[in-house]
């Protein structure tokens, strides 16, 4: 059997294309755009998500809350954000997200990206909302109802152990926080797409993550090993050549001083 090899090195903002382009491809997210609800949470990684089930071009900057950027946990500007993605037999359904996650059931879908991953498929959620936030609201909900939970995370979030993150996290147990100040909620059980699986799945070849990291723009690059038959392999490099050249997002936090002060908010308006 011909089998051919490559090796592919993907920015930040590549990954995310890539991955969101996985999650489309699955077979219970197309499932639950025909039949059901799909309800795409807010997040960076979901803003490519939104794009690819609909088409439409997102500021994924303002398609989140929470946000790490400028050295730090924060928040986007809250009158400028977007609200999450509700999807009702692939069309968009102008309701409250909380009220739409009131109606899910099984078949449906609820993407939630997340700031952490472990090689036990655990995710895990900075929270900085006091109260959970949406992921907070969520959980109890989709566990007892058995909505799918997709999580769209790349691997530039990897660490050794989500529990154990979640262990030493907590806004009130932070006696210095360059940033605001979260705790974490560990998802367990949910269907991750990282971007060696989202390159699998629509290839076909086999992905193996071969490095990480860089300087530059591939500051959190991937650098993914694949090898397949020649069918697969041209349908790799397919895939590839739409998310290369993939622009950064564009992202803001809200300006300092705010109404949750933390350390470095403190430093920069003195």
């Amino acid at each position: 059997m011909d089998t051919k090899q490559g090796m592919v090195t993907l920015t930040v903002a590549e990954a995310k294309r890539l991955i969101a382009k996985g999650v489309a491809a699955l077979p219970q997210v197309k499932n639950a755009l025909t039949n059901g609800t799909v309800l795409v949470a807010g997040g960076t990684t979901n803003a490519y998500v939104a794009e690819e089930l609909t088409g439409l071009t997102i500021d994924k900057g303002r398609y989140t809350a929470g946000v790490i950027c400028g050295g730090r946990c924060c928040v986007s500007v809250a009158d400028t954000r977007i609200p999450p993605l509700i999807l009702r037999k692939g069309a968009p359904a102008d309701i409250p997200w909380a009220q739409a996650l009131e109606q899910l059931e099984p078949g449906d879908i609820f993407i939630k990206g997340g700031n952490a991953l472990d090689l036990q498929g655990n995710v895990g959620i900075l929270l900085g909302n006091p109260r959970g936030g949406t992921i907070g609201a969520a959980l109890g909900a989709l566990a007892a109802r058995g909505v799918e939970i997709v999580a769209p995370v790349g691997l530039e979030k990897l660490v050794p152990s989500v529990p154990e993150s979640a262990r030493l996290l907590g806004i009130g147990r932070m006696d210095y926080s360059r940033g605001m100040p979260c705790g974490m909620q560990i998802v367990v059980g949910a269907t991750v797409i990282s971007e060696d699986k989202a390159l699998a799945l629509l290839s076909g070849c086999q992905v193996t993550v071969a490095a990480k990291g860089g300087v530059g723009n591939c500051t959190g690059s991937t650098t993914l090993a694949f090898s397949g038959r020649k069918a697969e392999f041209q349908k790799a490099l397919s895939v590839l050549d739409a998310v290369l050249g993939e622009k950064e997002i564009d992202s803001a936090t809200r300006p300092c001083p705010c109404s949750d002060p933390c350390d470095f908010g403190r430093q920069n308006s003195s």
